[in-house]
């Protein structure tokens, strides 16, 4: 018989009205479970899983309000098994153990036992090789709930033992679903409040969600509760009481997570890709979120050399530019000169030709022959008398033209592959290679 332990699987209180409306509203079954098609449409293999009732370890993790813990719920509701769960950010070691010893006993006598563990990324290393027993003899069947990708804050061995399942913002026609059996529902939803949204108001809702059903639910339970009704019994939302109640939409970004590392991304091959209009939403968004300007200021100087580099050798010169004046005048005004350089940046022609002559030279002193400096190349300013050291150079400004073949690196290899684009068309023109018998 099916035990439950601690708050996350414990029944709801006797009024329903007690919960907030998104706790109303989750879904009792997969039939009401709406979003996440590519995991729980017909046929797909979670969802085979759930119904046959044989759900093996687990890690779910997507932004919030995506249906990650109603789905655990779900799963709680239809097995068989003790329900225990932890959340990673109070639960230490001893708890850990105490709750996996029990799972050993009810495993050894036939009976299952579902752990979850809510913001398992918050959870060591060590408590993570905790599991790792408990995991593998199927001791318990863990489900571990993560707003961050597993791969960078799960241990790859715990990783190994388990499914991953990423959960994806809602569709807008996903939150108009759950809008609107929201606003009919009498039961559990708003329906009894005779709450009627504008077209404006509904727009607004469903767009300042950005996916997430949590969100949504939250803002029409505000509206709903603070609007009055009028002389019909009507409690009728504009856009002004949607506003109102969701005034600013919020900027999904953690400096600390993906979503750091997956908009600087975005931002640096918009650059690349020579895209001004995506890199300044890219960069406004951060900058919005709060992420420090440096930051993006030197990804900024990065690019330029990366990306453009020979074919507009002044985008260095701007980026650089624009990297001392965030020092110098921090923000708000400091935006300005970043949008100059992403601008510039964005429209420069580009070259990696530097770049890739760089990882050359790297890969030739990794795996190429081993180079001394030769004679004639080394510093004559004490051993030139004792040891011959410059003996042979020859001073390129003494030649005509300010060059004369010489050898500069035994047995030399090409390593720099001048474009076509922009200057380095024209710097190409100069490019001079001495042969291998040039000289010393």
């Amino acid at each position: 018989m099916k035990q439950e332990f601690f708050s996350f699987a414990a029944k709801p209180p006797r009024e329903p009205k007690d919960l907030p409306l998104a706790a109303r509203m989750a879904p009792r079954d997969l039939s009401e479970f709406v979003g996440q098609e590519e995991l729980l449409g017909p046929g797909r293999m979670l969802r085979r899983l759930i119904e046959a009732g044989s759900f093996s370890s687990a890690i779910f993790f997507g932004p919030p309000g995506t249906g990650k813990t109603a789905l655990v719920r779900v799963i709680a509701a239809g097995l068989d098994a003790a329900v225990a769960d932890l959340n990673a950010v109070s639960a230490g070691v001893p708890e850990l153990r105490r709750l996996l010893a029990e799972a050993r006993e009810r495993s050894s006598r036939g009976e299952k036992t579902l752990l979850l563990i809510d913001e398992i990324h918050h959870f060591t290393r060590t408590q993570q090789d905790v599991l790792l027993p408990a995991v593998e003899r199927g001791e318990a069947i863990l489900i571990g709930l993560t707003t961050e990708n597993p791969s960078f804050y799960v241990n790859a061995a715990l990783l190994s033992r388990v499914s991953a399942f990423e959960f994806k913002p809602l569709s807008q026609d996903d939150l108009a679903s759950i809008l609107d059996r929201t606003l009919r529902d009498k039961e559990r939803g708003v329906g009894a409040l005779s709450v009627e949204l504008s077209a404006e108001a509904r727009s607004h809702f469903l767009r300042v969600s950005q996916g997430d059903a949590r969100r949504l639910l939250n803002a029409l339970e505000l509206a709903a509760l603070s609007t009055p009704t009028d002389s019909s019994g009507r409690r009728a939302v504009g856009l002004d009481e949607a506003q109102e109640c969701v005034r600013r939409r919020m900027i999904r970004y953690d400096k600390k997570s993906d979503d750091h590392y997956d908009h600087i991304s975005a931002f640096i091959k918009s650059l690349r890709g020579s895209d001004p209009d995506a890199a300044l939403y890219w960069m406004a968004k951060m900058l919005a979120a709060g992420e420090d300007p440096r930051f993006i200021a030197r990804r900024i100087v990065i690019a330029a050399s990366e990306d453009v580099g020979l074919a507009d050798s002044c985008a260095l010169l701007v980026a650089q530019a624009a990297s001392e004046a965030v020092e110098r005048i921090g923000l708000p005004e400091a935006k300005i000169p970043l949008a100059h350089a992403a601008v510039y940046l964005a429209l420069a022609p580009k070259s990696n030709s530097a770049y890739m002559a760089l990882s050359r030279a790297e890969k030739e002193v990794r795996t190429g022959p081993a180079r001394e400096v030769p004679n004639h190349l080394r510093d004559a300013s004490l051993d030139r008398e004792t040891r011959g050291h410059g003996e042979g150079y020859k001073y390129p400004h003494d030649f005509p033209g300010h060059y004369t073949p010489q050898l500069y690196m035994p047995d030399p290899v090409e390593l720099y592959k001048p474009g076509e684009e922009g200057d380095e068309k024209r710097l190409k023109e100069s490019l001079k290679r001495p042969s291998k018998e040039a000289g010393r």
